[in-house]
């Protein structure tokens, strides 16, 4: 394979020492995104942040799948109400 911008999700499971089955039941529950290029399961070099999140969280709190994709959602509104708060900020700031 020689897409650079792409990783095989049996390269991820070997290096981050989990199964692939669980990175395609990610894939399927909708909470990361993969693309199949010569007839195998990548991650795009993109999603690595993503992916890595993902794997802390699984790991280090003992998560499953489910509950990963609703901390990801709530990390998203998290990110999404701090960027309005600074930028309310910002407006305020005009103002005093």
């Amino acid at each position: 394979m020689n897409t650079p911008e792409f990783i095989p999700v049996a390269h991820l499971s070997k290096q981050y020492r989990i199964e692939e089955t669980f990175i395609t039941e990610l894939h399927e529950k909708g909470v990361l995104q993969l693309k199949i290029v010569e007839q195998t399961y990548c991650l795009h070099c993109d999603s690595m942040p993503v992916f890595e999140k993902i794997m802390r969280i699984h790991d280090e709190l003992h998560i499953n799948i489910e509950g990963i994709d609703v901390i990801l959602n709530l990390l998203d509104k998290i990110d999404d109400l701090n960027r309005r708060l600074v930028k309310t900020q910002n407006r305020l700031r005009l103002y005093e």
